[in-house]
């Protein structure tokens, strides 16, 4: 059974950073594809970014380009989300997630990942 958990969510200031961390278990890491989605209060799910199994490709959500970096270490079994120049609408419940499907393609809809994480907390003051 595969088994997602995230670790490093927090409050930070406007304009900090936060460093996401999702490790998985039970299935071979480079055979995912992965990704971070988010769920902002009154908002639906929304993807932030994604990464191939290999970490040669990723993707980002226009709100977040330039700002999060999405990288993962595949001798470790865990991927990461920094997240620089915070704003407060960053707020959010930050998922991991993952699927064996396609891993050499990155994919934007939560319908692609099949395996979920339980959420941490972001919480971005003014």
């Amino acid at each position: 059974q595969v088994q997602l958990v995230e670790s490093g969510g927090g409050l930070a200031q406007t304009g900090g950073s936060l460093r996401l961390s999702c490790t998985a278990s039970g299935v071979a890491f480079d055979n995912l594809r992965m990704a971070w989605f988010r769920l902002r209060p009154g908002k639906q799910s929304a993807f932030v970014a994604g990464i191939t199994g290999s970490g040669e490709r990723s993707d980002y959500s226009d709100v977040v380009k330039g700002r999060f970096t999405i990288s993962r270490d595949n001798t470790k079994d865990i991927m990461y989300l920094q997240m620089n120049s915070l704003e407060f609408e960053d707020t959010a419940i930050y998922y991991c997630a993952a699927d064996r499907r396609v891993p050499g393609a990155v994919a934007q809809s939560n319908r692609a990942y099949a395996y979920w994480g339980q959420g941490t907390q972001v919480t971005v003051s003014s």
